[in-house]
């Protein structure tokens, strides 16, 4: 083959510059019309018209730039001509650029839009993947920031930019001082991760995709953004299925949180169905719009009983001991010493809130109480729905309940039935029973005579579309509702709703408790991101193990009808080996926001309780 031309090579060349985009069709654009006004000053300079080299280069200059100066020429025909022609050079160049110029814009806000620069920030939070849960977290980040007066939140999805900022905007109203970056990329390719700039994030939280294996993508983002190990924020995430844990847990190194949502669904919801209420507390602790946990260092109680800590704070309560070593000790004895390097887990409304109250507590030991707890007896539960926490919520019950109880399974889930024949023989302390039927159906639920129960839990059933399974789960609740006003008694129940939107339907039911995983999990998420500490204290919390919190009759620690305050109530708790962290009134219970929940209230303040009230507590049973 023989060698090519210099036709060909100078073709080639040229073609690969043109090639080069926007800067480099300006650039030949400039050469073009600097040697336009060279050859038009060049030939101005042999008609009489022609001023010297400068000022023919300027008069040929000016007709290129301004089509409009050749109206006001006088010369002689050689120099009209000459001008004329450059003139008209002049217009092609000019109408050139404006196409390059247009051309060039529009492929940069194509590009923009496209979502590909590098976020240019630090001490953010950057979100990965984009679902339903993306709405509460960047809500939850945007109260968090509040105080801050810039504050960034930068997301990468494999969507589109401008439509995940529509529709941020859409949901959102207010981002106040947070402001929101998207970007369009593989939330599980390295490459596009550094877009988003980990590096210099105080955060990463890794959403669950809606694809069919949303764990196979958790461990791919994890494995991507720890890769060669240069992160130093903490990484949170959570898997679907529990025997995927490990594995994430490996991914993400050290420097990641993940936890397992349907355990942690099945651990709240088996709680909350034994304690009306509970899940109103747990939402207030992992949200920001009310009252959060927070860890100080109080070297002024350094040496000092945790009964001081106790009674130290007016606005705040206290809960635990986080010590030097990183371990988190929730209801800690209450003669034992604060040591330094510890810090003190607290609630409080903000960080601004807690002080130390050097004034003496005012205890009226005249309203102190100390009745026994009541023996545990057998229990009944109805179980009406099925889903795939459904297995470790009847491991949970199997941990809570006394020997002797007995719960019953009724659903037409196609998977229920050969899931109840292995969980079976597995459970220890409890009876299973399983009915195979559609739990809408108001002959059934009369048949089952739900008043028999201690609890009942509907659940969501996943083999159906989350509006269907809400539908189903409102009709069933709407039936028991009815038959209690009917036999003029209450059944307690706990219910599950896969759409929070939907928890305002349900509240006609008068339930006593509603359960929206997605959204409780985005809340530990988001406390976790903020403070990576805190997801040991809600593990301990959930966990069997140890101390939760209980809603426990107030007449069992202060007299009911008299007036007293929070000091004294924490007294009374604080003999009983418990700590006391807020009350709940029962003519309240069904008054949303708050449903009759007092979490931390200020202890100065005087209130009333009655025989049906609760006090919040932290508690081993």
């Amino acid at each position: 083959m023989s060698e090519p031309t210099f036709k060909q090579r100078a073709r080639y060349w040229f073609d690969n510059t043109m090639s080069k985009g926007t800067k480099a069709l300006i650039g030949w654009l400039t050469v073009i019309t600097l040697v336009l006004t060279a050859i038009g000053a060049l030939f101005l300079l042999f008609t009489p018209d022609g001023d010297g080299v400068g000022g023919s280069l300027w008069m040929s200059f000016i007709h290129i730039l301004d089509a409009g100066t050749i109206t006001g020429d006088t010369g002689g025909a050689a120099s009209m001509i000459i001008m004329f022609i450059t003139t008209i050079g002049g217009l092609v160049i000019l109408s050139s650029l404006v196409g390059v110029l247009t051309t060039g814009l529009d492929a940069k806000l194509e590009d923009l839009r496209k979502g590909r620069s590098l976020v240019v920030e630090k001490d953010h939070t950057v979100i990965l993947g984009w679902s339903d849960q993306v709405f509460i977290v960047i809500s939850e980040l945007v109260e968090a920031n509040e105080s801050e007066k810039r504050a960034c939140i930068a997301i990468l999805a494999d969507r589109d930019k401008v439509e995940m900022e529509d529709e941020i905007r859409s949901k959102i109203a207010d981002l106040k001082s947070t402001h929101v970056v998207c970007r369009s990329g593989d939330p599980a390719d390295p490459d596009d991760i550094r877009l988003v700039n980990p590096g210099q994030a105080r955060s990463v939280v890794i959403l669950t995709s809606a694809e069919d294996d949303p764990d196979a993508q958790l461990v791919r983002s994890l494995l991507a953004v720890t890769q060669g190990g240069e992160l130093n924020c903490h990484v949170v995430g959570a898997v679907s299925d529990g025997r995927n844990l490990p594995a994430a847990r490996l991914a993400g190194g050290r420097a990641a949180h993940v936890v397992d949502a349907n355990d942690l669904m099945a651990r709240l919801m088996v709680q909350t169905c034994r304690q009306s209420g509970l899940s109103v507390v747990y939402t207030d602790l992992l949200d920001f719009g009310g009252d959060e946990i927070y860890m100080v260092e109080e070297p002024g109680l350094f040496g000092r009983p945790l009964s001081q800590a106790l009674h130290s704070y007016r606005t705040s309560s206290f809960v635990g001991v986080l010590t030097k070593e990183g371990r988190c000790i929730i209801n800690p004895p209450s003669s034992a010493a604060l040591q330094p390097g510890d810090k003190l887990i607290l609630i409080a409304a903000d960080d601004s809130a807690i002080r130390l109250d050097g004034s003496r507590p005012t205890i009226d030991e005249s309203v102190i109480v100390a009745r026994a707890e009541p023996a545990n007896r057998a229990e009944r539960t109805l179980i009406l729905g099925w889903n795939a926490r459904s297995r470790m919520i009847l491991e949970q019950l199997d941990q809570y309940v006394t020997p002797g109880s007995v719960t019953d399974v009724v659903t037409d889930h196609p998977d229920a039935a050969d899931a109840i024949r292995k969980i079976g023989p597995t459970m220890r302390v409890q009876g299973l029973n399983f009915k195979e039927d559609d739990t809408t159906d108001r002959v059934l639920l009369e048949s089952l005579k739900p008043g028999s129960y201690n609890h009942i839990i509907a659940l969501c059933s996943d083999d159906v579309e989350p509006q269907v399974a809400d539908s189903k789960t409102l009709v069933t609740l709407l039936h028991l509702r009815d038959m209690a006003q009917r036999s003029n008694s209450r059944f307690k129940v706990v219910s599950e709703m896969a759409d929070d939107r939907n928890r305002t339907l349900a509240q006609v039911t008068q339930a006593d408790d509603f359960i929206v995983s997605d959204k409780i999990i985005s809340l530990l998420l988001t406390q976790t991101a903020e403070n990576p500490h805190l997801s040991q204290v809600f593990m301990q919390l959930f966990s069997p193990d140890g101390s939760e919190i209980y809603l426990k009759p107030a007449d069992h620690y202060v007299r009911t009808g008299v007036p007293v305050n929070f000091y004294t109530v924490a007294e009374s708790a604080r003999r009983r080996n418990e700590t006391a962290i807020g009350y709940r009134v029962a003519a309240r219970a069904q008054q949303a926001p708050s449903y009759g929940v007092h979490l931390n209230p200020d202890k100065t303040q005087q209130f009333m309780l009655q025989p049906n009230d609760k006090i919040i507590v932290l508690a081993e049973d």
